[in-house]
């Protein structure tokens, strides 16, 4: 490892571990689970793809939809559909969003999804729920076969198992991306995602060919 890459590594564990930093992250008031410097990186993808559906697992407190929702609103169009088990009945009122309680990968869930896209829609995928490798993984076979063409494929919190932070997490997003490609030629990891250096999500910015 490099002098720089020891650096940022270093910063990120001091980042992730503070509770006073991601875990104390607002958007608009209400809580959203994110690295700053991936938020812009979202909102970057969304203005180069415009997305007409936004698919995410994992609502948590509602803080990244709503953020996405904002972000639609900007660009005059979108949708977001996110996916949680827990129904959080503080979670943010948009227009642009619906809540869905249930797995991500219970297929009336995903059989509803389909039912919601259209030939012409662009369609991301970001993936944020259960962060146990065999669920992420799952979750990249299912939702993969929404992504379209130049869309992405996101899987957040690779860093994870040490990727550098959380060592005794256990194998999870990162390691689940690496499986995921072995057998699946339509994506590649999009390292111009991690441009600002520290990212939550190293190798899951994944860009439908």
């Amino acid at each position: 490892m490099n002098q720089e890459q020891e650096i940022i590594n270093n910063f990120h564990k001091l980042y992730y571990h503070k509770n006073t930093t991601w875990q104390n992250t607002r958007w608009m008031g209400i809580k959203i689970q994110k690295l700053p410097l991936d938020l812009f990186i979202y909102q970057e993808i969304l203005y180069e793809i415009r997305p007409d559906l936004i698919i995410e697992t994992g609502t948590a407190d509602g803080g990244s939809a709503y953020y996405l929702a904002h972000l639609c609103d900007i660009l005059g169009s979108g949708k977001i559909i996110t996916i949680d088990i827990v129904d959080n009945n503080y979670k943010p009122f948009h227009p642009r969003i619906e809540y869905i309680c249930a797995s991500s990968i219970d297929p009336e869930v995903i059989k509803y999804i389909a039912s919601k896209i259209t030939l012409d829609m662009t369609i991301l995928v970001i993936l944020d729920s259960d962060h146990s490798k065999d669920h992420v993984l799952e979750e990249l076979k299912l939702y993969s076969n929404f992504v379209t063409k130049d869309s992405y494929l996101i899987a957040e919190d690779s860093n994870v198992n040490g990727h550098p932070v959380f060592q005794t997490h256990g194998s999870g997003p990162y390691e689940a991306i690496g499986e995921f490609l072995l057998t699946n030629n339509n994506f590649i990891i999009d390292t111009s995602k991690e441009k600002f250096l520290m990212t939550f999500n190293p190798n899951g910015y994944l860009k439908k060919l």
